[in-house]
C-alpha cells in the first residue's frame, strides 16, 4: 500500500540519476493516469477513435469493477452469475472507464483492426478457443460474439496480422499446428485449414514449447515472416508454400512463449530510393526484423520446479527479411530482458519497455523487474537507457503507442488470481511514458498538422499524392519526415499488426501566406502489401519532434 500511495501523489516522474545506472541522467518522463481501471490489462488494443481497449481473462473470478446493472453473465462455465467486467474502454483524455462484457474466455488471445476499424478478438481458453468477437469503435457500443463463423480450429496463444486483402490470418496456438482466415466470407473459407509443420518442428518440448504467441509481420513482398522458438520462414499463405528459411538466429536463446522476446518489423521508408531490384527485375522495398530479448530455453522449467531463476538475455538479431541471403546482425541492450514490448514510435526509434531481468513468462515465473525502458535507434543501431517506472511491469503486461505520442503502460499479474499483497502484486493501473521526444519541446515547438488534401473524410488512395499543411513556429523548420504507423493488438511481449512507414516527400517544403503555415507534398503507399487497408496514425516529424497524429485510412 505504501508503493501505491508514493505512486499515485506523482503527477510527474522526471529523471535525473539511478543509483543502479550510475549518475547519467536519464531521459524520459512517467506519469500515473489511473490507479485503477478495474481490470488489469493483459490485451491492450487502441481503436481510430482513440479509446484504449483492456481486457483480461474471465474465468479466474471477481475483478475490480462490476458491470452496469443487469448486465450480470450466466455462463456455462460459472457456478453463479458473473456480475464483474473483465474488459474495459479507457479515454487516455478524460481518464474515463466504461465497462465492456465479454461472455466467453479471452484468456491468451489475438487479434487485430480490420479495414474499418473494427477490433476483432479471436480465440481464447475453454469455450472461447473458438470465438471471434467484433467491437465497434462508437460510444455505446460493446462486444458481439461470433460462434457460428468463429475459429476452425480453437486457438490459445496464437497470433493474427492483416492482410493485403484485408483479411486477417490466425496462426498457431497450443497445439495448433496451422492457420487460418477470418472473417469468412465463402464455403470455403468455412472448411480450410491450413497446415504448418514449421509450428511442430520449432516446440521445444509439449509441456514447455517456447513457440506460442509467434512472431508474424507482413513482409513488403506480401508474404508473411514468421518466427517461432530461434528460427523463421517466409511464407506464401495463398499457396501455403514457405518460401524461404532463414538461418538459425545465433545464441541459443529462444525468443517465444515462455521464453518470451519481442519483435518489430523495423519502420519502412518509401522513398524512392529505397526500392531496389530484386532477381525477378521487380521492384522491392527492404524490410527488417529486430527481435530482442527472450531467455533460455529450459527457463521456465527450472522456474517453475526449482525456483531457479535464470538470467534473460540481452541479445537482438536484425534481419533483412527482402534479401537474397539474409544473414542475422546481433547487436546487445543495455540490460537483460525478458518480457519486453517492442513499440514503434513515430520517430522510428524503438521503445523497449517493461519485463524483468530473471526468469521467463508464467505465474510467479520471473524476478528482478526492469524499470528502465531503453530506445533503440536503428538508424546508427545504439541503444540509451531511459527513466525507470516506480512500477513493476511483468508477465501479463502491456504497451501501447497514443496518438499524442505518449506510450500507455498497463497490466502485469503473475498471479493466478487477483492479489494485491504478493511480491508481485496485480497491477490495475495505467501510466504515460513520455519517450526523449517531450524533452525537446522545451527547445522547440512542436509541429501540429492543420490539412490532409485531397483526403477526402481523411481517406488516401493507394499510390496517391496529397499534401499535408502543418503550422509551426516561424524560425523552427528543419528536417521534416511524415510517418504512418498502424495500430497493434498488443499482448504477451508482441504487438501484433504493428508497423511503421516512412512516407515519400515531393520537393521542398512550402511556406503558406499565413506566418506559421507550410505544406508538404506526399504520396500514399503504393500497394497494400505495404500498408494493409485500415486506419493509420498520421504524424509529422520536425527535427525529432512528432506532431500528434490525424488518423486516416488506406482504402
Amino acid at each position: 500500500m505504501e508503493r501505491q500511495n508514493s505512486v499515485c501523489l506523482l503527477i510527474a516522474i522526471c529523471c535525473f540519476s539511478n543509483l543502479a545506472l550510475g549518475s547519467q541522467d536519464l531521459e524520459g518522463k512517467w506519469k500515473l493516469l489511473k490507479r485503477s481501471i478495474g481490470v488489469s490489462a493483459m490485451h491492450m488494443a487502441l481503436l481510430p477513435n482513440d479509446r484504449i481497449i483492456a481486457f483480461d481473462r474471465s474465468h479466474f473470478g471477481p475483478s475490480n469493477i462490476t458491470l452496469p446493472q443487469g448486465k450480470c453473465i450466466k455462463g456455462v462455465e460459472l457456478e453463479t452469475s458473473d456480475c464483474y467486467a473483465h474488459a474495459v474502454e479507457f479515454d487516455p483524455i478524460t481518464r474515463k472507464v466504461r465497462p465492456l462484457t465479454i461472455q466467453t474466455d479471452t484468456w491468451c488471445s489475438s487479434g487485430a483492426l480490420l479495414a474499418n476499424g473494427v477490433l476483432v478478438q479471436t480465440g481464447g481458453y475453454r469455450l472461447g478457443e473458438r470465438v471471434v468477437r467484433y467491437l465497434k469503435p462508437c460510444s455505446d457500443c460493446d462486444w458481439e460474439e461470433d460462434h457460428q463463423n468463429g475459429l476452425i480450429s480453437p486457438r490459445w496463444y496464437a497470433s493474427n496480422q492483416i492482410l493485403p486483402n484485408g483479411k486477417i490470418i490466425v496462426v498457431g496456438g497450443r497445439f495448433q499446428f496451422t492457420y487460418e482466415f477470418i472473417p469468412r466470407t465463402s464455403d470455403s473459407d468455412r472448411k480450410i485449414l491450413y497446415q504448418l509443420p514449421f509450428l511442430k518442428e520449432t516446440m521445444h518440448s509439449p509441456k514447455i514449447p517456447n513457440n506460442l504467441y509467434p512472431f508474424l509481420h507482413l513482409s513488403t513482398d506480401g508474404n508473411l515472416f514468421i518466427f517461432a522458438n530461434d528460427r523463421a520462414i517466409l511464407l506464401d499463405y495463398v499457396n501455403n508454400r514457405v518460401m524461404k528459411n532463414y538461418p538459425v538466429m545465433p545464441g541459443g536463446i529462444s525468443r517465444n512463449y515462455p521464453s518470451t522476446g519481442s519483435s518489430v518489423l523495423l519502420p519502412v521508408n518509401l522513398s524512392s530510393i529505397n526500392v531496389h531490384i530484386n532477381n525477378n527485375n521487380k521492384p522491392v522495398v527492404h524490410s527488417q526484423v529486430l527481435i530482442c530479448g527472450g531467455t533460455l530455453p529450459d527457463s521456465n522449467e527450472n522456474a517453475a520446479e526449482a525456483q531457479i531463476f535464470l538470467p534473460a538475455a540481452k541479445s537482438c538479431g536484425r534481419l533483412t527479411i527482402t534479401a537474397q541471403n539474409p544473414k542475422w546482425e546481433m547487436e546487445e541492450m543495455p540490460l537483460n530482458r525478458v518480457m519486453g514490448d517492442m513499440i514503434l514510435l513515430p520517430t522510428g526509434d524503438v521503445l523497449i519497455i517493461n519485463g524483468a531481468a530473471k526468469g521467463t513468462a508464467g505465474w510467479g515465473a520471473a524476478r528482478e523487474p526492469v524499470l528502465n525502458p531503453v530506445i533503440y535507434c536503428p538508424k546508427i543501431n545504439r541503444f540509451r537507457i531511459l527513466c525507470p517506472s516506480l512500477i513493476p511491469r511483468l508477465y501479463h503486461s502491456t504497451a501501447h503507442l497514443l496518438s499524442d505520442g505518449r506510450v500507455l503502460v498497463g497490466g502485469s499479474n503473475p498471479n493466478v488470481n487477483y492479489n494485491f499483497s504478493a511480491l508481485f502484486p496485480t497491477e490495475l493501473s495505467l501510466e504515460a511514458f513520455y519517450p526523449p521526444y517531450f524533452n525537446l519541446m522545451s527547445n522547440r515547438s512542436r509541429p501540429s498538422i492543420s490539412t490532409v488534401k485531397p483526403g477526402a473524410f481523411l481517406k488516401l488512395k493507394y499510390t496517391e499524392n496529397f499534401s499535408l499543411g502543418f503550422k509551426l513556429r516561424s524560425g523552427d523548420l528543419g528536417k521534416i519526415f511524415v510517418t504512418m504507423v498502424a495500430p497493434s493488438f498488443t499482448t504477451h511481449s508482441f504487438a501484433m499488426n504493428q508497423r511503421l512507414l516512412v512516407l515519400e516527400l515531393h520537393g521542398a517544403v512550402q511556406k503558406s501566406h499565413t506566418a506559421g503555415d507550410y505544406i508538404v507534398q506526399c504520396s500514399a503507399p503504393p500497394t497494400a502489401a505495404l500498408a494493409p487497408p485500415g486506419y493509420y496514425q498520421l504524424f509529422l516529424v520536425n527535427d525529432g519532434v512528432p506532431s500528434k497524429a490525424v488518423w486516416v485510412q488506406m482504402k
